[in-house]
């Protein structure tokens, strides 16, 4: 098969050469490697970054399925270093903030960037992503890692971000009884985090070998269909499926809130009369601070390499990507 060429990024060149890279592309729901994508040329105020590190997570798997019509390089948690921008960020080893905002909008006005109108998003909307050699962000979307903290741990910075992105959103104090429904890796991420906060947490899911990583951290589990119902004052539902949705609806008392975390590839059909007679608060929730998940990365107050089950190289993208939507697979990365 032939790689099809992207249309952007600009290349760059080097004494009249087209420099090229490596990279997984998608289009039309179909994945490929390209042994000669283009290195891009940063925009100005753009770093240009050497990826060492990048993860899969379930939203490159729903972009494969169709989520959003994406065609481009996926892949938006990543470890790099710097290779060309402003010179004090140069040989940096950094992480980077995914959605890169136009600075001019009502959100981007009033600090809300991640919702920025005319955004795009590093692998999922208008922007190449991780899946390759090189990628480009804005500096101002760079957070350098602390050399406390592993490259291994440091790719989990994005998810842990998001994760504790809900603590930003719902006051939660130890006097609240919390669920977490699902044990994939972002359900297992969440859990770690609310724990931080003291409350009375219980995470449930289908796979007790994965509930085993939460319980080495004393964090208490039970299987999923064991959930008692309306005892939860908030619920934070992680598999992006209908059966999650449910068991975190019903878990939940009047006026207790629902928090959710995941991506649907389709459509979900709710109870919206349930809703409205126990007066559930639905909260939708997906980016969070960086600077935050690098400091609790640092602490070690959380445990994330545990949930490495497989480490490619590029040429062998299609293997990690079947290898990462096999059931029961947590993190995946991709090793450069």
């Amino acid at each position: 098969m032939v790689c099809k060429k992207p249309r952007t990024p600009i290349p760059l060149f080097t004494n009249n050469r087209l420099l090229m890279m490596k990279g997984i592309w998608l289009e039309n729901q179909h994945l490929q490697f390209c042994p000669d994508l283009p290195v891009p040329e940063p925009a100005p105020n753009e770093a240009l970054i050497r990826i060492v590190r990048a993860g899969i997570c379930n939203t490159d798997l729903e972009l494969v399925k169709g989520y959003y019509p994406y065609r481009g390089v996926p892949g938006h948690e990543f470890v790099g270093i710097v290779e060309k921008g402003p010179a004090e960020w140069l040989g940096k080893r950094i992480v980077g903030e995914i959605n890169a905002a136009c600075g001019h909008c009502r959100f981007c006005v009033t600090h809300q960037p991640t919702h920025c109108e005319n955004r795009t998003v590093l692998g999922i909307v208008n922007r190449n992503g991780a899946f390759a050699d090189y990628t480009t962000l804005p500096v101002a979307n760079l957070h350098p890692v602390p050399d406390t903290v592993s490259t291994d741990t440091a790719v989990f910075t994005e998810p842990v971000a998001a994760a504790l992105e809900i603590q930003q959103q719902v006051h939660i104090t130890p006097s609240h009884r919390v669920l977490v429904v699902g044990d994939g890796k972002l359900g297992l991420l969440v859990a770690q985090t609310l724990a931080l906060t003291g409350c009375e947490l219980v995470a449930a899911g289908r796979h007790p070998e994965k509930l085993a990583i939460l319980k080495t951290q004393n964090i208490v589990t039970t299987p999923a269909d064991t959930v008692d119902q309306r005892c939860f004052d908030l619920a934070v539902e992680c598999t992006g499926n209908p059966a999650g949705f449910d068991i975190a609806r019903r878990a939940l008392r009047a006026r207790g809130t629902l928090v959710l975390k995941s991506t649907y590839a389709g459509e979900l059909n709710i109870n919206a009369s349930a809703l409205v007679v126990d007066e559930i608060t639905v909260i939708g929730s997906r980016c969070g601070p960086f600077d935050h998940a690098l400091a609790v990365l640092a602490s070690s107050q959380i445990q994330v390499e545990p949930l490495i089950q497989g480490r490619y190289r590029l040429e062998q993208g299609i293997d990690a990507f079947n290898h990462a939507r096999t059931r029961g697979t947590l993190k995946i990365l991709f090793e450069n």
